[in-house]
């Protein structure tokens, strides 16, 4: 077949093929250069203070590394334990403030709940390497705060997951707890946008290649109905993290309501992880 101009015709087929190869390479492109709007969802504006939620607190303000300004609350417990809480990737930490009343009041916890850059109050914008370093400038600011490494356990949520993990490897703490945590955002890729090849990802959070060399206690939590991280990343990295750990699947929770659907049997689970710990 030739065309009027005398050269081979393309064919339908190939001409269909070729559209759909534009407008996949199209797309990956797009989403390649717009990666951190898909992993950073940050809100600026403060939905409560502690305050106002019946609890005691002090403002922070707390220099990471490279001298951005994070800014967040020392909520105040009965001062024997901190929770360092690294929070998910949406949000600020005001949106924590239900979560952290139950938790102090259920477990005299001293929380050190603090913005990420580019969150909240905190000046800045979000990257990898960038939490990283916020999260040690938290997990310091504790330090300094008066709590021994002894006296610390790191608490992540999702996203906060990778960087509570990270903290974990960098500095010393009594345990880290991971709740519906990821395997990296490469497998996190693959789950929700199976087309973009995982070599064009940027962003890691590879906690599936740091988890193993954990010397700490670790507990896991994961919903059996989230429904933005599979269930199977969690139970993967719970394979792989070394004696002592323990795993708690959340009935009926999903991704972004794990302490509301799991109730009591939550926090019982918290409960028995920070009792067995706090043991010499």
């Amino acid at each position: 077949m030739t065309s009027r101009a005398g050269r081979p015709a393309v064919p339908p087929f190939l001409r269909v093929v070729g559209a759909g190869f534009l407008i996949w390479a199209a797309v990956v492109v797009a989403l390649v250069i717009m990666e951190s709007r898909f992993i950073y969802f940050p809100m600026r504006d403060h939905a409560a203070r502690p305050e106002q939620v019946g609890l005691a607190a002090e403002e922070l303000q707390v220099e990471a590394g490279d001298g951005v300004r994070l800014h967040g609350w020392w909520i105040k417990g009965d001062g024997r334990t901190a929770l360092v809480w690294y929070h998910g990737n949406a949000g600020n930490i005001s949106h924590r403030l239900d979560n952290a009343r139950q938790l102090v009041r259920r477990f005299g916890l001293d929380i050190w709940l603090v913005d990420y850059r580019g969150y909240g109050l905190s000046s800045g914008t979000p990257t990898e390497a960038g939490l990283y370093r916020d999260g040690l400038a938290i997990y310091d600011a504790a330090r300094r705060g008066g709590f021994a490494p002894d006296r610390i356990v790191l608490f992540g949520r999702s996203l906060g997951a990778a960087v509570a993990l990270d903290v974990a490897l960098a500095r010393d703490a009594r345990a880290v707890i991971l709740e519906t945590p990821f395997r990296s955002v490469p497998a996190m890729a693959r789950s929700h946008y199976p087309f973009v090849p995982g070599f064009l990802i940027r962003s890691r959070y590879d906690s599936e290649a740091k988890i193993a060399r954990l010397r700490i206690p670790v507990l896991i939590l994961h919903g059996d109905r989230d429904e933005i991280v599979p269930l199977a990343h969690a139970e993967r990295l719970f394979e792989l993290a070394p004696e002592p750990k323990r795993f708690f699947l959340i009935r009926g929770a999903g991704h972004n309501d794990t302490y509301l659907a799991g109730g009591e049997a939550y926090f019982d689970a918290w409960g028995r992880f920070l009792q067995d710990v706090d043991r010499p």
